[in-house]
């Protein structure tokens, strides 16, 4: 196997790899049931609480 061969399945190898991860991330991200979780986390900048451990 010549550097240009390896270079090119390395390539290759490395754009499927994070393709799959993409992928993954976009369906875990889109799916129905992590709605509320996603929604709620969104939400959380705008909520007033009292914090009792900063002075």
């Amino acid at each position: 196997m010549t550097y240009e061969q390896l270079s090119a399945f390395a390539q290759t190898s490395g754009m499927i790899y994070f393709m799959a991860i993409f992928a993954a991330v976009c369906l875990y991200v889109f799916w129905p049931s992590n709605r509320a979780k996603f929604d709620k986390a969104a939400n959380m900048p705008l909520q007033d609480e009292e914090i009792d451990h900063v002075r």
